[in-house]
């Protein structure tokens, strides 16, 4: 999954004392006048300098308090697949930034320390909290493989600061024991948050979007996501693996970590600050030193293998309703990918806004790329690429993300459930089955508001004429007053069949409890984290 936070830029590097990252050069421009203020009137300390590995560095300084939210310029909601960027006046893509340094050589994760183990705060990048049975990124191409597939949607900062902490290691029922106190003032912490980021190190501040009003508290959520989840190492690695890829396109860099979890735990040591202890802090700087690494081995290994993006041309544009777009582009080098994964396109009209959208095929051997894409009320991406968009225009891709792909190491059939523009990834699944010479039972369900909303009905029944194995029924809402959870329950059994969902995310969530009722086992739901999802809606 692509959790968001920075933006294509080249403007920072590693600064020489201090520890922390420090900017290249001073800001052209001031941060706001709150968050001066803020800095101004700091109190307390900072915590245990986190940095990476070999770089010396002091105690910085006193953590700021009070500060606002950053100025929000743009009002208004959007919902974004990628980093909500702020507005900008329209423009070519720019070309590509210039390569960063090589990233110098990290400890694999498979040498990283447990988390449980208790001690002090880190003083430098030492990777702590996993354990030695994970398995550092691969460095080949050819090591593509099926991933990891994420039966649970991830949870919201929250949603997880109200759990639970029963059981688990010593970290981790501290870090829940300071989500809980910081749950019911999420929106102060991330405030606070960013504005220590900006008035820390301001050369970071336009790596954002200028507009922070729904943007804002995405990289915080992904963080403390990360947070929480810090001892189910299988989903989590997988997790901050693919944050580590996608965050190349933005430009984010090594040397911006540090400065993330500084302020990370300032904001919680400010908010938490009825639980907060050494301990807690410890806690917290192992459990960020090991996520920020995580990340970092990930990018530097997909540099050695693939581009942090690449250009597209779009070769056709297909309006199948007047909101609705089957767009087929032709990338400027080979993009691997496998039928069921998503990327996040950036178009010329809002640069370094990225969204996400599935690809609606299997690889094909012309090199050809196919989304489907419907344009929502304040999409900015959406609208452009269905309105504006034209055979010719150049876009942007990032890397390939998703779990909800095939294995092909099983006979079980598949039941496919796919809601409007979600049946694309659903085609893209048929595709590959096909392609591998399957003949496993595949029962897709295609559900619709209304008829007008089947805008791809004609190709589906086209593939279950050539297909036996193929089965396609319509379920459209205002004609048969049912839904796709109804009709699942309807037909079946499905005990021998993996489930593959894809869609809004309401749908998803009622699909997987009535998968669930009628007794298929989480492991065999394959869906990508509602929160994607919910991110990817413009």
């Amino acid at each position: 999954m692509d959790a968001p936070t920075t933006t294509s830029a080249d403007n920072g590097t590693s600064g020489g004392g201090g520890g922390w990252f420090t900017p290249r050069k001073d800001p052209t421009t001031a941060p706001d006048t709150d968050a001066r203020t803020a800095d101004r009137t700091a109190e307390g300390r900072r915590p245990a300098a986190i940095r990476p590995v070999g770089r010396p560095g002091t105690i910085p300084e006193a953590p700021a308090e009070g500060t606002s939210a950053p100025p929000d310029s743009t009002p208004g909601r959007v919902s974004t697949g990628g980093p909500e960027q702020g507005r900008e006046a329209p423009g070519p893509i720019p070309p590509p930034a210039p390569q960063a340094a090589q990233h110098a050589p990290s400890p694999s994760v498979s040498s990283l320390a447990t988390a449980s183990s208790p001690g002090p705060a880190p003083t430098a990048l030492t990777p702590a909290p996993f354990a030695s049975t994970l398995a550092p990124p691969s460095t080949a191409a050819a090591d593509q493989q099926v991933p990891a597939q994420r039966q649970e949607p991830v949870s919201s900062p929250e949603g997880a600061a109200t759990a639970p902490a029963e059981a688990g290691s010593p970290d981790a029922l501290l870090i829940h024991r300071a989500m809980a106190e910081v749950g019911p003032v999420a929106d102060k912490v991330t405030s606070y948050f960013y504005a220590l980021l900006f008035v820390r190190h301001p050369d970071l501040r336009s790596l954002f979007p200028a507009a922070m009003d729904t943007q804002r508290d995405r990289l915080l959520r992904a963080l403390l996501t990360a947070a929480e989840h810090i001892d189910n190492k299988e989903v989590l690695v997988d997790y901050l693996q693919n944050l580590g890829r996608g965050h190349r396109k933005y430009g984010t860099r090594a040397e911006h970590y540090p400065a993330v979890g500084e302020c990370l735990i300032g904001a919680l040591s400010k908010y938490a600050a009825g639980v907060w202890n050494a301990e807690m802090e410890a806690a917290w700087v192992r459990a960020y030193t090991t996520i920020s690494q995580v990340m970092i081995d990930a990018a530097a290994a997909d540099e050695l293998r693939a581009p942090a993006w690449w250009y597209a041309e779009i070769v056709t544009h297909d309006l199948r309703t007047p909101d609705v777009a089957v767009i087929t582009v032709r990338p400027d080098q080979p993009y691997p990918f496998l039928a069921g994964q998503y990327t996040s396109v950036e178009t010329p009209w809002w640069p370094r806004i990225w969204r996400h959208y599935s690809f609606a095929s299997a690889p094909r051997s012309d090199g050809l790329l196919s989304f489907h894409v419907k344009a929502v009320p304040a999409g900015w991406v959406s609208n452009a690429l269905v309105h504006r968009a034209r055979p010719g225009d150049i876009i942007r891709l990032g890397p390939p993300a998703g779990s909800m792909t095939v294995d092909h190491t099983t006979d079980n059939g598949l039941l496919c459930l796919g809601g409007g523009t979600g049946i694309a990834p659903i085609k893209a699944l048929v595709e590959d089955v096909a392609e591998h010479g399957d003949r496993r039972p595949v029962e897709v369900f295609y559900g619709a508001r209304t008829d007008h909303d089947l805008y791809d009905i004609d190709t589906m029944l086209r593939l279950q004429q050539s297909h036996p194995w193929l089965s396609v029924r319509a379920i459209i809402d205002q004609q048969a007053n049912q839904q796709l959870p109804d009709a699942i329950r309807a037909y079946g059994p499905w005990n021998e069949f993996d489930a593959y969902l894809s869609g809004p995310p309401g749908m998803i969530r009622s699909s997987v409890d009535a998968l669930r009722d009628i007794g298929i086992p989480s492991d065999r739901i394959r869906h990508d984290s509602v929160e994607e999802l919910v991110a990817a809606g413009s």
